[in-house]
């Protein structure tokens, strides 16, 4: 019994890697209506300024703050000479532009601090306690406890401000919305800025365990994916639950099913999202949205 409930949070402690950067995919998607594949590539240039600040000396948490200003910064200045050129284009031709970012982050990130692998200090301790002969990590209890608190300022902010109501109103129609008097590219600007302030908070957060170079979250980014979809593109809750579940059903495919092992486990989650989603379309917290012909 302690093997299998070791299993499930050394799986938890894999989601809360995946659930870092599915919240802000799910956050650039409730303000712009847009997937953005480049959401890795953000993260990973606004980690990389914390890594330089980091190894000049300065503390992990300032660096974080430093790391998200960076990436706000980032975000904005992506979609106002990029991105905002595809905003009444095709939304197709939109996603291809976010693929290209991608590449252009990551090669930015390799020209400027190379392909090597560098460890990256944590936020939180990097130690262990014994709980019923469980072994649990101060840091994916810490990872935890962060990713909670901004899947819950997520919610408060698209449900509770005006702020975040407006670019829910902006993703949804962006027409209807400028008829409106919405500022719809200002408010798309700040929708791309705090998505790369949260990717460099989860950049952060993933670095220690990962250890920080340019192809950092290319793995991560799949599993995120996944993990947003199935719970919903539009829900910050679902993309917590959904990629502990992806998390936990991986680990426990590769410990139990001799079949699948560690080289086949990747693919059961994966599995598992196929079927839930042919049986629900609009994923696990995600809203059914009915269209007027």
């Amino acid at each position: 019994m302690s093997y299998f409930v070791q299993v499930v949070v050394d799986g938890l402690s894999n989601g809360a890697i995946y659930a870092a950067l599915a919240l802000a995919i799910v956050l650039v998607h409730r303000a712009t209506g847009l997937v953005n594949f480049a959401q890795g590539g953000m993260a990973v240039a606004a980690t990389f300024v914390a890594f330089a600040l980091t190894r000049a000396g300065v503390p992990v948490l300032l660096a974080l703050l430093a790391a998200v200003v960076f990436g706000f910064v980032l975000g904005a200045l992506l979609e106002r000479g990029v991105m905002r050129h595809f905003e009444r284009g095709d939304p197709d031709t939109a996603v291809v532009a976010t693929i290209a970012l991608l590449v252009l982050l990551t090669g930015a990130s390799a020209f400027f601090f190379g392909y090597e692998p560098q460890p990256f200090p944590s936020l939180f301790p990097n130690r262990t306690f014994e709980v019923l002969g469980v072994f649990v990590s101060f840091r994916s209890i810490g990872t935890i406890l962060v990713l909670i608190a901004v899947m819950v300022g997520l919610q408060l902010l698209f449900r509770s401000t005006k702020l975040g109501l407006a670019m829910r109103a902006v993703a949804d129609n962006p027409e209807s919305s400028a008829l409106s008097a919405l500022p719809v590219s200002r408010l798309l600007m700040i929708g791309w800025g705090l998505a790369a302030g949260l990717g460099a908070v989860a950049g952060v957060l993933v670095a220690p365990q990962l250890f920080i170079s340019p192809g950092m979250l290319d793995f991560v980014l799949v599993y995120a994916l996944a993990a947003a979809i199935l719970g919903g593109l539009d829900s910050p809750v679902g993309a917590v639950v959904a990629a502990a579940f992806i998390g936990v059903a991986e680990n426990l495919a590769g410990a139990y099913l001799d079949v699948v092992g560690d080289d086949l486990k990747i693919a059961v989650p994966f599995v598992a999202v196929m079927v839930i989603l042919v049986v629900r379309p609009q994923g696990l917290f995600g809203r059914k949205t009915t269209v007027r012909v």
